[in-house]
């Protein structure tokens, strides 16, 4: 849920996307900016430090949701993050025009492209710093693999959306997440092992996954233990 603050923000935001894709990111000032979204030069730097500022504002948005989201307690972490990823694929989701008109501009201005990738590892961030207090026994590159394949999974079903125009769900991003969270595993004490008894798969799946994408993952971790 925006609040009015936020909600300002993504309004500006909006109407520098759709300037710097109509005449150019380099071509727009900063009073054009502030003129189309009914602002003062003063109140936009009040907000934003520059062009580049606003272009990724609603990154911070966003930034924060997911963080309110972790704050909060959970039974597992893994899912947790791949929860987190969720919400910030639905806002994008909603915000399909924002995300879109700024691919258009990166795809044109290297700078840009560069801060993409710096505000990419921001959420990267989060979620092992998250990772590493709830999971502090976790292996540490377990956890930095898992952030990044998140992280990678969840940009990958992004660009694909709004620069491929292909329709994509979130619980297809839940399901393709499914598939990289620790979650199934092999369970057997010493005293069966020594005695040849069968194991046992205990797997873990997000709700609303697809009961076919259940099937295919068990299938593919039996078919490793025979």
């Amino acid at each position: 849920m925006l609040d009015d603050s936020d909600r300002f923000r993504l309004h500006v935001v909006s109407e520098a996307l759709r300037l710097f894709s109509a005449q150019g990111y380099l071509a727009t000032s900063v009073d054009e900016i502030a003129g189309a979204a009914g602002i003062s030069r003063r109140t936009f730097f009040r907000q934003f430090r520059s062009k580049e500022d606003v272009v990724f504002a609603d990154h911070e948005i966003l930034l924060q949701q997911a963080a309110k989201h972790l704050a909060d307690d959970h039974a597992d972490p893994w899912n947790a993050v791949c929860e987190a990823a969720v919400i910030v694929f639905e806002r994008f989701s909603e915000w399909n025009d924002v995300a879109s008109r700024r691919y258009e501009v990166m795809h044109e201005v290297p700078v840009l492209r560069d801060r993409e990738i710096v505000t990419s590892n921001r959420y990267e961030r989060l979620f092992v710093e998250y990772l590493r207090r709830a999971l502090p026994d976790a292996p540490d590159l377990a956890v930095v693999q898992f952030a990044a394949a998140v992280i990678a999974t969840h940009n990958y079903l992004l660009r694909r959306m709004v620069r491929d125009g292909v329709d994509t769900t979130s619980n297809q991003l839940r399901n393709a997440l499914a598939e990289i969270r620790p979650g199934a595993a092999p369970a057997t004490t010493g005293a069966d092992a020594a005695d040849g008894e069968k194991d046992v798969v205990v797997a873990v799946f997000s709700r609303g996954t697809a009961p076919d994408r259940v099937a295919d993952v068990v299938r593919r971790h039996l078919d490793g233990l025979s």
